[in-house]
């Protein structure tokens, strides 16, 4: 069993930044892979990013690309999810999620466990 809890949301305004952590409990993450989706309002969950935990290769949505990234500390069981340059339309709930085989995947389902998610609100 893996617990998530995500933190660093907020408000920011366009061309803002935000760093979100997602610390995870319960199990070391050697074997796993860390993702994060995020919810707008009214739209579907969507992938964000995501981590091998063992080897620290990152994947990107297209549409952060060059604008968020991935990296995890190993001592502190944690991923950081720093985000730049804002756009309003990166507003939306994220939440952080753990797959216990350490492929990545870009799709929900995979995916054993899940944090409460944390607000992130950009404002124009």
């Amino acid at each position: 069993q893996v617990q998530l809890v995500e933190s660093g949301g907020g408000l920011v305004q366009t061309g803002g930044s935000l760093r979100l952590s997602c610390a995870a409990s319960g199990r070391t993450l050697n074997d796993y892979a860390i993702g994060w989706f995020r919810q707008g309002p009214g739209k579907e969950r969507e992938f964000v990013s995501a981590i091998r935990w063992s080897l620290g290769s990152t994947y990107y949505a297209d549409s952060v690309k060059g604008r968020f990234s991935l990296s995890r500390d190993k001592g502190k069981n944690t991923v950081y999810l720093q985000m730049n340059n804002l756009q309003p339309e990166d507003t939306a709930v994220y939440f952080c999620a753990a797959k216990v085989r350490p492929i990545v995947s870009t799709m929900r389902g995979p995916y054993d466990y899940w944090g409460q998610g944390t607000q992130v609100t950009v404002s124009s």
